[in-house]
């Protein structure tokens, strides 16, 4: 699933009982032993640095970026770089954006719609990429598949079964009053606006009404639990109460619904060597499926076009390859979106998705193990459930049986948020001493969605891309280092942060920032970028 963190904003807010480059020797790296002597910015972040915060320094502007924008100033400059294709395997992905438009990775090889294999791939007209989900785009969970299977055997079907039930009762008792909170806003609503002789009224409006009508009194009072909330405006409150309950609605209709059927391709599911199935179009189905667009502008947005943001890296093709739906992805599609991302010339493979369940993980550490030995780079989202996942496994992985790792390019990512010190690690981030390697700038981060929009979302989903970006940096302009080598200068350059800092949003759980990942580091393009130079010449 395509990792976004539920954000239920306003349940409990309305109650029902209210009726409802310079030379390396001329760089120097961060010094480490000033950080904690850098102020902390108290002040609320500016419109420019809330849409650039991922890029910017944490000595110089006193926010935990990676340091992005010092290492094209003072670094990379007008240095000319190697070209690197990055994988996107995720929803599908607007390529005709317009900050996406210039870096869409184009199969040169294959004659556009001409209905044949002329590369002999075997994929027809791939031309951007390719679409293991044809018309798929809602699906169920794999637990809730699992269940439906009926397959008592399966290692994780008693596991399945009781949190079904757990998530079952929660999101239909969710989605039963989230409806009846809705219906007394839009009733309180046209309430008020009767009232006041007007459709659209504002905050201060409410606030002076004056009656003794116990009614009218019963609808002010609601309208004004929504400005509670900080929204300026009914239409923005009622706005983000109907996307909670899409969110919410999704749970029921699709991703817990033993009788949905979701899948579209016509492929057996159990064979993975049936690969004919899919097509060549890798946007996106509908304008909300916009996962696989914001990563990729993460990653790769045009560059100081005048346009929207900037992505991570230049030099960079996007291979899009659409295999995440709206619900969990299948074991097969995410084996063979690698396995073609290899073939195909992607050197960085991007994997913002995830799942806690899974019914054939040997063919998706096949193809890990297939892009290791293939010198790919897979960079992967570590997951917005605020887990410790060296306790909870979440798929895919790189673990093995005997505790080690399958390869050594598997590079797993925990978010944070734009503040240092206790609240820096994002409350939704997955943690791990083991199974994360590294942390990076992952909430409220600005990119671009589909039909030439922008906008600020969260998860380890963005922190992912922000680290392929800097591993397309390091491939770019050090071409000869190996996946495994680049995956360590990113660990290797990090920055060591010394603060004691909340984990999973509990205030009663403080844990060392070096406790969470492996490497016990932030993410740093500029201090990647000087230790790739001195690896490179050794």
């Amino acid at each position: 699933m395509t990792m976004k963190p539920l954000k239920l904003l306003m349940l409990g807010a309305i109650t029902l009982s209210v009726m409802v480059s310079c030379k390396s020797t001329a760089i120097i790296s961060t010094p480490i032993s000033n950080i904690d002597n850098t102020p902390v910015k108290f002040n609320e972040l500016s419109e420019k640095e809330a849409q650039t915060w991922g890029h910017l320094d944490l000595v110089k502007d006193t926010i935990p970026g990676m340091s992005v924008d010092k290492a094209y100033d003072e670094i990379i400059k007008n240095r000319k770089g190697k070209k690197v294709i990055v994988a996107v395997i995720d929803s599908g992905i607007d390529i005709d954006h317009e900050d996406l438009d210039d870096v869409v990775w184009t199969n040169n090889d294959e004659i556009p719609n001409n209905g044949k294999d002329d590369d002999n791939n075997g994929f027809i007209d791939d031309i951007h990429g390719w679409n293991f989900l044809g018309d798929t785009y809602d699906e169920q969970m794999e637990l809730t598949r699992i269940l439906a299977s009926g397959d008592t055997s399966h290692p994780q079907y008693a596991e399945a079964q009781a949190e079904h039930q757990k998530d079952w009762q929660k999101y239909s008792g969710l989605k039963a009053q989230y409806d009846q909170i809705i219906k007394q806003v839009n009733i309180s609503d046209q309430a008020i606006a009767k009232h006041l002789g007007k459709d659209v009224y504002s905050k201060d409006e409410v606030l002076s009404i004056k009656t003794n009508d116990k009614m009218l009194q019963q609808h002010v009072s609601v309208i004004k639990q929504t400005y509670g909330f900080g929204f300026e405006s009914v239409t923005e409150a009622k706005e983000a109460l109907n996307n909670d309950l899409s969110q919410i609605s999704d749970y029921v209709n699709f991703y817990l619904n033993k009788d949905f059927k979701g899948r579209k391709t016509g492929d057996d599911l159990n064979d993975i060597t049936q690969t004919n199935y899919g097509n060549g179009n890798v946007k996106h189905s509908e304008k909300g499926e916009s996962h696989g667009t914001h990563v990729a502008g993460i990653i790769a947005a045009e560059r100081n076009n005048g346009k929207g943001v900037n992505g991570v890296a230049n030099n960079v093709e996007i291979m899009a390859i659409r295999a995440v739906p709206n619900g969990d992805e299948y074991d097969k599609d995410i084996a063979l979106a690698i396995r073609y991302a290899v073939d195909n010339g992607a050197s960085i493979i991007n994997g913002s998705f995830g799942k806690y369940y899974a019914t054939n993980t040997q063919w998706v550490k096949d193809a890990i193990i297939y892009a290791g030995k293939n010198d790919v780079l897979i960079v992967h989202a570590a997951g917005n459930e605020g887990l410790d996942i060296d306790k909870k496994l979440n798929f895919p992985n790189d673990y093995n049986a005997n505790g080690g790792e399958l390869n050594d390019a598997f590079l797993s990512v925990g978010a944070t948020e734009p503040k240092y010190g206790a609240e820096m690690i994002a409350g939704y981030s997955n943690y791990g001493k083991k199974n994360v390697d590294v942390f990076a700038p992952g909430s409220k981060i600005y990119s671009t969605f589909p039909e030439n929009e922008y906008k600020a979302i969260g998860g380890t989903s963005m922190a992912s891309p922000a680290v392929a970006g800097i591993a397309a940096l390091i491939r770019s302009y050090y071409p000869k280092l190996t996946a495994p080598q680049v995956k360590q200068i990113i660990m290797d350059s990090g920055l060591p942060l010394k603060p004691k800092v909340v984990v999973g949003g509990d205030t009663n759980n403080v844990k060392p920032f070096a406790d969470l990942s492996k490497s016990a580091k932030l993410v740093n393009a500029y201090n990647a970028l000087i230790l790739a130079n001195k690896v490179s010449k050794n």
